[in-house]
């Protein structure tokens, strides 16, 4: 029975972080639909370098980054309040704890980084496409994909954190 609740939690995990990286890619995918050349003259035949692109913001990808960065934050909390607290506080504690402990204080730590990036990148991105002038420029930056894919490795070390902190729970206990 509990194998099968951890296994269940897992997947919902997994589940609602390929969501969340779906939407975060599905939105940039979203915005590109948006984006015009210009044409600079006739230079633009000799040296593309040079041309403009131009997005106007797209009310769908808006909605997508959104629920990306909602489902990620989701996520990150239910991986939190499922995994349980592993206690290793101390610097002497840290020493005589067991590898599950460990490593499910190493897979928080890059759970809570990884959270902290994708989800600056979610917002940078929403931000940028909220705005409602167009907005011109040389470059084209992907800060929806990135943190897209940023869920995915979210997803990733959430389930190791989860399984980590059950066995480190389990040994405690013991």
């Amino acid at each position: 029975m509990v194998k099968s609740k951890g296994l269940v939690i897992c997947i919902l995990i997994v589940a609602m972080d390929v969501a969340a990286g779906i939407l975060g890619i599905g939105a940039e995918a979203a915005q590109n639909k948006g984006v015009k050349h210009l044409r600079m003259g006739i230079l633009d035949c000799r040296y593309r370098l040079w041309m403009f692109k131009c997005k106007d913001p797209r009310r769908e990808a808006f909605k997508l980054a959104l629920g990306a960065a909602v489902l990620l934050s989701l996520a990150h909390l239910l991986t939190n309040l499922l995994g349980g607290w592993v206690r290793v506080w101390c610097r002497g504690d840290f020493r005589r704890a067991y590898s599950n402990a460990k490593l499910s204080l190493a897979c928080l730590v890059f759970t809570w980084m990884i959270l902290a990036v994708g989800l600056s990148m979610l917002v940078v991105g929403i931000s940028s496409k909220k705005k409602s002038r167009a907005s011109y420029g040389f470059r084209q930056h992907h800060f929806l994909a990135a943190g897209g894919i940023l869920c995915f490795v979210h997803g990733l070390f959430s389930v190791a954190y989860y399984v980590a902190a059950t066995a480190a729970t389990d040994e405690d206990n013991k």
